[in-house]
Order: C-alpha cells, then sequence, then structure tokens
C-alpha cells in the first residue's frame, strides 16, 4: 500500500511528517514522493498566512480525486475543521490533540485490511484519542541522517498577526530529565545531529531556567561525537545563558531568527516582547562566538502601521546585518487575531513591492555568504547519494579523498572547495 506525506509549514510539522512517514515505511508502506499513485495522502497543515489556507485546500481536493482517503492534520485543522472537512468525501481530520495518532494509525489500517475493511472505511473507524504532543519522540527516521526531537509545544505569546497561539494553545515543555533521555537514547543510536524543535523553542520553560539552562545539562551529559541544531529562537528569551550555552563547539552554526520588522514602533502595535536593540545584541554575540554562523531570519512586509519610515529602518537594519537567508512573507490578515480589522493596514500594492525589495536583498546576501565560504573548514553530516549538510546549513556535495568511504549518518570534517556547486573535499 502507497502513502504520500505532503506538508506544510514550519520546520516543526515537517519534523512531525518525518515521524509519520516513519511509522508508515516500518509498517511496510510505500512513501511515495508524489501524490499520483498514493493509496493515501496525509496533509499536514498550516495557518500561518491566507496563502498556506489557499494552497491546503486546493491541494486537498487535488489528493482526493485519486487517493482512496485523504488525512489532514496541522493548524489549519485546527481553527477551520468544518471548513477542511467539507473538501472531499474521502478526507479525514486528525487535530492537533490527535496528531500523534497518526503513528499508530498505519498498523490499523494493516489490520483492517486483514478483515476485508477498506481503506476510508479503515481510517474512519481508527479509535483516535487525545495525546501528547510528545509523543512524536525519539524517531530513527527512515529518509534523513539527523534526529528530530520535539521539546516544546504553544506559544505563550500573542503576537498580533498570528494564528499560532489560537491554534497550539499555552507553551509546554518535555521535561528536562526526559529530553536528555530522550538525547542520550539518540546518541546511543548512532545519530550524529539532533536537531531541536518546537513551536517557539525559546519559551521552553521560560519562567525558570529557560532552554539555556536545558542546553547546559545537554551538553554536559552527551559526549563528544554529537551535534545540535535549534529549530529557531525566538528573540524575547534569548539572553546569555542560552548564548553562552550555544558557543559549545557541538551546537552547529546555524540559527534562525524570527523578526518580522526592524521598527520598534511596529514592533509595538503587533505584540512583539523585543527591542530591535536587543535582536542586533543577539547577531554581534552570535558572531562572536561562531565563525560567520549561517543566521537567517524571518520578516513580514507591510505590517499594519508600518509606515516608510519604519520600512527604511527594517531594510537598513536588514542591509546593515547582511543575514545569509531571509524569509520574506507579505503580511496576511488572519482571522481571529488582533490585528485582522486593523484599520492600519498599508495597501497591498505598496506592502508586495517592499515584500519584492526584501527578496532581492535576500538573494544579494545569501550569495554574499556563499562566496565568503569558499576555502573554510566545516563540518558536513553525510546523506544520501554523496551528499550532505554542513554544519553552517549549506546542502553540498561530498568530494571524498582517495581512501575516504562516506558512510551515511557519519559526520566528517572537510573544506569547502567550490560555492557554484557547493562541494566539500573531506579529509
Amino acid at each position: 500500500m502507497n502513502v504520500y506525506i505532503y506538508t506544510l509549514g514550519c520546520r516543526l510539522n515537517q519534523c512531525e511528517s518525518e515521524a509519520i512517514a516513519d511509522s508508515f515505511a516500518k509498517n511496510g508502506f510505500s512513501v511515495l514522493q508524489s501524490h499520483e499513485d498514493a493509496d493515501i495522502v496525509v496533509v499536514n497543515s498550516c495557518t500561518v498566512t491566507s496563502k498556506a489556507e489557499q494552497k491546503a485546500r486546493r491541494m486537498i481536493r487535488l489528493f482526493s480525486k485519486s487517493a482512496k482517503a485523504v488525512i489532514v492534520t496541522g493548524c489549519y485543522v485546527e481553527v477551520s475543521g468544518e471548513e477542511v472537512s467539507r473538501l472531499g468525501e474521502n478526507v479525514v481530520i486528525f487535530s492537533l490533540r490527535e496528531k500523534a495518532d497518526l503513528l499508530s494509525l498505519p498498523s490499523h489500517i494493516l489490520s483492517s485490511a486483514l478483515l476485508g475493511m477498506d481503506t476510508l472505511d479503515s481510517v474512519r473507524s481508527f479509535p483516535k484519542k487525545e495525546r501528547s504532543p510528545f509523543d512524536f519522540d525519539a524517531q530513527s527516521f527512515a529518509y534523513h541522517s539527523r534526529a528530530y526531537l520535539k521539546i516544546q509545544d504553544g506559544c505563550d505569546n500573542s503576537c498580533g498577526y498570528c494564528r499560532t497561539t489560537i491554534a497550539r494553545g499555552e507553551s509546554r515543555w518535555l521535561d528536562g530529565d526526559e529530553v536528555v533521555k530522550r538525547v542520550k537514547a539518540l546518541e546511543a543510536e548512532g545519530f550524529r545531529e539532533i536537531m531541536l524543535t518546537g513551536v517557539n523553542l525559546t519559551n521552553y520553560d521560560h519562567t525558570g531556567d529557560g532552554l539555556g539552562g536545558l542546553m547546559e545539562k545537554i551538553l554536559r551529559e552527551c559526549g563528544t561525537n554529537i551535534r545540535f541544531r535549534l529549530s529557531s529562537m525566538e528573540p524575547d528569551h534569548v539572553d546569555d545563558r542560552l548564548l553562552d550555552a550555544i558557543s559549545d563547539y557541538r551546537v552547529f552554526p546555524h540559527f534562525h531568527i524570527p523578526i518580522q520588522t526592524a521598527s520598534d514602533r511596529v514592533l509595538k502595535i503587533i505584540g512583539r516582547n523585543y527591542s530591535i536593540d536587543h535582536v542586533e545584541y543577539i547577531i554581534r554575540r552570535l558572531r562572536e562566538i561562531k565563525d560567520d554562523p549561517f543566521i537567517a531570519c524571518d520578516v513580514i512586509a507591510g505590517l499594519p502601521g508600518e509606515r516608510e519610515e519604519d520600512w527604511k529602518i527594517t531594510y537598513d537594519f536588514l542591509d546593515r546585518n547582511d543575514f545569509a537567508a531571509m524569509h520574506v512573507f507579505p503580511y496576511s490578515p488572519r482571522p481571529g487575531t488582533p490585528l485582522y480589522s486593523s484599520p492600519l493596514k498599508i495597501e497591498e500594492r505598496v506592502r508586495d513591492e517592499r515584500a519584492k525589495e526584501l527578496r532581492k536583498l535576500s538573494e544579494r546576501q545569501s550569495r554574499s555568504y556563499l562566496m565568503r565560504q569558499l576555502g573554510k573548514k566545516v563540518e558536513i553530516l553525510a546523506e544520501k547519494n554523496g551528499s550532505g549538510t554542513t554544519g553552517n546549513y549549506l546542502k553540498a556535495k561530498i568530494i571524498p579523498s582517495h581512501n575516504t568511504d562516506i558512510v551515511e549518518g557519519e559526520l566528517y570534517s572537510g573544506i569547502i572547495t567550490s560555492v557554484f556547486p557547493i562541494e566539500v573535499s573531506v579529509e
């Protein structure tokens, strides 16, 4: 039986989709790279922008024409479940509280098939129950050389443009001792890289020792051959304790910071709880503790209240700080958010032009970052087909020396000898 997993949205969704795909694969399903021959399609949806929802609706309708069952989960389901269920007669929804049940669904489908039940009836008859979001635990993923560990879910912020809090609820996290236990289990399995993920990762234990305290604990307990990556760092809870902890060589020099705007005035309008001076401090510290790290950011063009001078402040800030990559989003009013009916909205034409200019800037900065990497020493995790990902998050072809056999999942040291295309010659 064939299954196709279609994912929209954040890195956490991608990680959870990997766990779902892994569960299907371990139960004997063929996990396809396209939907054409799929008996079952799983859609992991997103609600962060209206375009994400529009794309989800379009793809669900497409999948429902050929698949026996289309299973839809994710944040879009959480805020618009009835709307999603009407997209096709063979659409079955799993709420966020039921999402981890998808790990048990494959065995149920197989058992039901032995009893002569068709696929759609099997999916519909699955006894769903609410489970912890952390039941997406340490998985030995079938398609990647790194492990993903979800340690946080939800968000305690109430940003004026965002539906994450509506969909995911308040922040919660995995106990620190349990995190260390799962990390050590992955290390014992032979994983050389673990990505720590969450909806708002720096919300982790933000009323206690924070993510910095957790990283100290993890690094004390782990050996020298394991490496870590943080999926994203919201600025408001990035403090010196965290920055000191991630200065450890076992934390890869790759960071993602959702900035959204560099105007303090607009930050207040949209309910972001930090100053742009603090963001600049974080960037400066990251460049002090790591050698030219890959620093990416999110930025939203055309936020409510963004005047011409705010836009110029944002552009100049991004230009001055020379990011390795920028994820640029035109502002999208989201139902149920404080800014949905804001009278401060700017013209779509102006918003889209600003987004276009930011993307041009991003392209120039990304090229500049790549050019600076030529000749640099890096660590690279070997993946499939002779490729890999460097510590600073560059997808590269691995060029082995004459006596080096490249083993998938192993960590190698090498030199970046080409950037167009990116190639790493390993020692």
